[in-house]
């Protein structure tokens, strides 16, 4: 219990303090969108695809917004509580099972296909073989 709630403590502070990071790494800045970075590049396209402007409200001004003047307080807490439910559905996974069986080893008798008899296939004639009439 004292796990989940850790790793849900640092989840939430995770994702709160990594979007500040992650947007001015791609170049969504205080200072406005840098250059030959990929906001620059995105922000290109969208005023292409939009007749020469960047609209209001679309992804690229609103990151933009959010690269110059942070999140709001309830964008931080939502931000914040998703990372929390994440970090503690991470923290609360139960490590995979390994790959010998329960029990140890078989005995001897149990393994698959011990008792199934083989089969030899048919030897085929070989092409150099001289066939006798």
């Amino acid at each position: 219990m004292i796990k989940r709630a850790a790793a849900a403590a640092i989840g939430g502070a995770l994702a709160v303090g990594a979007v500040p990071v992650v947007l001015g790494a791609m170049g969504f800045t205080g200072a406005g969108i840098a250059a030959s970075s990929l906001a620059a590049k995105m922000m290109s396209a969208a005023a292409m695809a939009n007749g020469g402007g960047v609209a209001a409200g679309s992804l690229v001004a609103t990151l933009q917004s959010v690269g110059a003047a942070g999140l709001s307080t309830s964008s931080n807490i939502l931000l914040g509580s998703v990372g929390s439910a994440f970090g503690a559905l991470l923290g609360g996974a139960k490590a995979a099972p390994s790959s010998s069986p329960p029990g140890g080893p078989r005995a001897e008798g149990d393994q698959p296909g011990e008792n199934v008899p083989q089969v030899e296939p048919p030897k085929l004639p070989l092409g150099s073989e001289k066939h006798e009439k």
